[in-house]
């Protein structure tokens, strides 16, 4: 069964930051809160704990993954952007948004859409999300903890605890979250199109 930290979700605690980053640096697959509900995430080099997500969410090679970055600083390690393209993620990150781009060979290839090759890129501003890639110092492989059969993420970290407690390392109880999907934008063509409509406001990308 997996540990369960309770993190406050507006000042974390350091602490507590500290030990799930040495568990995310030890190959654990964590569940933590964002602005859009619960993902469940992993280091980005660690094929293994990769693979435990896949088995857990049912996926296959179409699903984007998305690297959960504390800000735009690492974009040009991870994703080919042009110049209109950044400006569209400087103005609206960090955000209710997930932005498919074109990945750069830094990015593993398990982790791009097996078509096109591309990966999904996120700016969260929730607090606990935050003080866990500032202490991680890289961005989290990431996605949505949307469970088969469901259609929305995962809200509720005592029944997440209840359902795939098993199945992860670690869950960090930041408390009941609202379900807000975000908007998904793809970018990799220069031209913004918006793949799904969520909490994002798509007026700057139309």
């Amino acid at each position: 069964m997996s540990q369960l930290f309770y993190i406050h979700p507006e000042n974390p605690q350091p602490r507590i930051v500290k030990q799930a980053v040495e568990q995310i640096n030890q190959g654990s697959v964590i569940v933590y809160p964002t602005d859009s509900g619960y993902a469940i995430g992993c280091k980005l080099e660690d094929k293994a704990a990769m693979d435990r997500i896949i088995r857990l969410r049912q996926l296959d090679g179409r699903h984007h993954f998305t690297l959960m970055c504390r800000d735009l600083s690492e974009l040009s390690t991870y994703a080919h952007v042009d110049n209109i393209a950044f400006r569209l993620l400087k103005n609206n990150t960090p955000g209710s948004y997930t932005f498919l781009l074109k990945a750069t060979k830094e990015v593993p290839r398990r982790l791009m859409n097996e078509k096109r090759k591309t990966i999904g890129l996120r700016v969260t501003s929730h607090p606990v999300a935050q003080a866990l890639l500032e202490a991680l110092g890289e961005p989290l492989m990431s996605t949505t903890l949307i469970l088969p059969g469901n259609d929305f993420a995962e809200s509720d970290p005592e029944e997440i605890q209840d359902s795939v407690g098993h199945q992860v390392d670690l869950i960090l109880n930041g408390g009941t979250i609202g379900q807000h999907p975000t908007t998904v934008v793809d970018l990799s063509d220069g031209t913004p199109v918006i793949v799904r409509q969520g909490a994002g406001d798509t007026r700057p990308f139309e």
